[in-house]
């Protein structure tokens, strides 16, 4: 090989070595969609019965849990039969209270299950993380299950997309899948529709290595 040939593989290896490296910190860069939240820091829990903890104790909930992983003040609220809309309604009050620096969005189920206007859900659910952005808290959106009769027979759930829409159309980050692999376990379940204590831990971990890989959280 001539030198000239040396010289030009050089260059070409070094510019794919700085292009593979660049690739991997925009990767990086659109992962870790938010600023770290400290122990200590106020999130609110908003949700329906999934949050309040229905099948479990209120200190083996999903927010009593990850409070105890991220050392942050949690504050649960859950109201079980909650619609998007009667969340939505009762958001300005707790943003006013709490000032959260972060707000987990889990809402929507009852919704699903009562096969109420699926567009009305999705504009509440927007609307509910566009207050609380604009409250000066930070989002991580928690997907919700499509009911379907044959997860009862096949053992699987699957987000609704609203979800995952929602979260892309604001930027916002998701954690997928989290409450559909929970409810498709038998031994997570305290009844068809709602965890039990180990589903509820187990969901919590999930919400914390979210929001770890979001860049929401930082190890302790």
């Amino acid at each position: 090989m001539t030198l000239q040939r040396r010289v030009a593989l050089t260059r070409a290896t070094a510019l794919l070595g700085a292009w593979a490296v660049g690739a991997l910190a925009a990767c990086g860069r659109r992962k870790r969609l938010g600023r770290v939240v400290p122990p200590g820091a106020t999130v609110l829990a908003l949700g329906d019965s999934l949050t309040f903890g229905t099948g479990a104790t209120p200190d083996t909930s999903y927010p009593s849990v990850l409070a105890a992983l991220s050392g942050w003040q949690v504050i649960n609220a859950g109201v079980a039969g909650d619609t998007s809309a009667q969340a939505l309604d009762r958001l300005p009050a707790l943003l006013q209270e709490h000032q959260p620096a972060l707000v987990l969005v889990s809402i929507g189920g009852n919704d699903l299950l009562r096969r109420l206007p699926e567009a009305q859900t999705r504009a509440n659910l927007q609307r509910i993380c566009e207050l609380a952005q604009a409250a000066g808290a930070q989002v991580l959106v928690l997907a919700v299950p499509r009911p379907s009769v044959a997860a009862a027979f096949t053992g699987s759930l699957s987000d609704h997309p609203m979800y995952a829409e929602v979260s892309a159309a604001l930027k916002l980050p998701l954690h997928a899948q989290g409450w559909s692999q929970v409810l498709a376990d038998a031994a997570l379940r305290s009844d068809q529709i709602h965890a039990n204590a180990h589903g509820y831990a187990q969901m919590a971990r999930r919400v914390y290595d979210a929001a770890l890989a979001h860049g929401l959280a930082q190890m302790r």
